[in-house]
């Protein structure tokens, strides 16, 4: 046989190649609509960027404190040969959302809390990713994880070939845009790689000229303590820079992926359960202070929103009050600041009162002053009592 002719036959694909194949073609009946494969290689790069990011602050504090962890993919039993990145794309628009009007103001949840809860839509993708794996290969080593996962799922899904990583810190595909829920497995099973998306920013800056409070300090870089999608998840008190530019926003913010030109006319409303109820994703805020914690997880328990409870939101849903300058709200804020037993509550009512103004609400925030006895809510307390006497002479 000619040695050249031999040569130039290429070798059957591996079964592993077969099973890759198979996945690709079942993934969109698996509840994915996108996925990519990438070595289990130590993410070497990212740990310098984590730790630099680290000894500047800009950590949210919600991210797992063991860098190793975070940049070497492994297994609880086995050698990590791949990992399987997933994307669930979901909604960027509300079919006639409720307006907010005066008397009756509404605050808005990030799109990524819209419909059900993320994580439980990708554990279930990935459940049954699983599941199909092991019918195919019973002893596969398989471990799955969102979001709380110890790996960084952008790093994971760049690599992966699912999108390239944007100006502002998004996975972006080429199809999906940014509006992604991103979700890993990790297996022994040695697939072979994807190419990652070649596309990027470009020149574009419309993200970090947006965002609000300037959290975007460079090119892929956020200092998660200034960002708004942040500090609406604390449950402290917030400074008055903040709350004025947290708006009305409850939970989250869009703003650096809604000025995307990659997200430009993309919205994905084929999956029923992350499409929005409006009364969830952009609720009445009054209401929203007499919920009990029942009430809360009864109405947006099956939100990703929901995670850290109703004080942040119910704090939000005072904040945002005050932006709108809404004069119904003052006699509820009235009350939070005579008999709210949490102060940072307090604060912000008196935050809130100074923002809305008129005679109505200094009054309120001088009785307040008479009774409070908290240091920080004292301070903004006699805040308000100024801007109001200011805005009255």
């Amino acid at each position: 046989m000619n040695p050249f002719n031999q040569s130039s036959i290429a070798p059957p694909p591996s079964k592993w190649d077969k099973l890759k194949s198979e996945i690709k073609a079942a993934a969109p009946a698996l509840g994915i609509d996108d996925i990519g494969f990438a070595t289990a290689e130590p993410f070497l790069y990212l740990k310098t960027i984590l730790q630099d990011h680290r000894d500047k602050g800009y950590e949210s504090g919600f991210e797992e404190p063991d860098l190793d962890k975070r940049t070497i993919p492994a297994l609880e039993s086995g050698e990590a040969k791949s990992i399987i990145a997933v994307a669930v794309a979901y909604p960027s628009k509300m079919e006639d959302p409720p307006k907010s009007e005066p008397g009756e103001r509404r605050g808005i949840m990030a799109r990524a809390s819209w419909g059900q809860d993320y994580h439980h839509v990708l554990r279930e993708a990935l459940g049954k990713l699983e599941a199909f794996i092991r019918e195919r290969v019973p002893d596969a080593v398989l471990e799955s994880m969102v979001d709380t996962g110890v790996l960084v799922d952008r790093a994971v899904a760049e690599r992966a070939g699912i999108g390239f990583s944007g100006k502002n810190c998004s996975i972006i595909s080429p199809h999906y845009g940014s509006w992604i829920y991103l979700g890993e497995m990790i297996t022994n099973i040695p697939f072979a790689p994807d190419t990652p998306v070649q596309e990027g920013c470009g020149d574009c800056t419309k993200c970090i000229d947006a965002c609000p409070t300037g959290a975007l300090v460079g090119p892929g870089q956020l200092n998660a303590q200034a960002c708004i999608s942040y500090l609406t998840q604390t449950k402290g008190f917030l400074s008055d820079d903040y709350m004025t530019k947290i708006g009305n926003r409850l939970y989250g913010c869009d703003t650096c992926q809604i000025v995307c030109p990659h997200n430009r006319g993309k919205n994905w409303d084929h999956r029923p359960e992350l499409l929005p109820d409006p009364e969830i994703a952009k609720p009445l805020l009054l209401p929203i202070l007499d919920l009990s914690n029942r009430e809360f997880k009864e109405k947006f328990g099956s939100s990703s929103a929901a995670w850290r409870g109703k004080k942040p939101i119910q704090r939000n849903a005072i904040i945002g009050l005050g932006n709108f300058k809404e004069k119904a709200a003052i006699p509820k804020l009235r009350e939070i600041l005579l008999k709210e037993p949490r102060p940072e509550m307090r604060g912000t009512a008196a935050w809130s009162l100074g923002r809305i103004g008129g005679s109505e609400a200094l009054a309120a925030v001088k009785q307040g002053l008479e009774q409070e006895e908290h240091e920080t809510v004292l301070e903004m307390l006699h805040k308000a009592e100024d801007k109001l006497l200011n805005s009255q002479s």
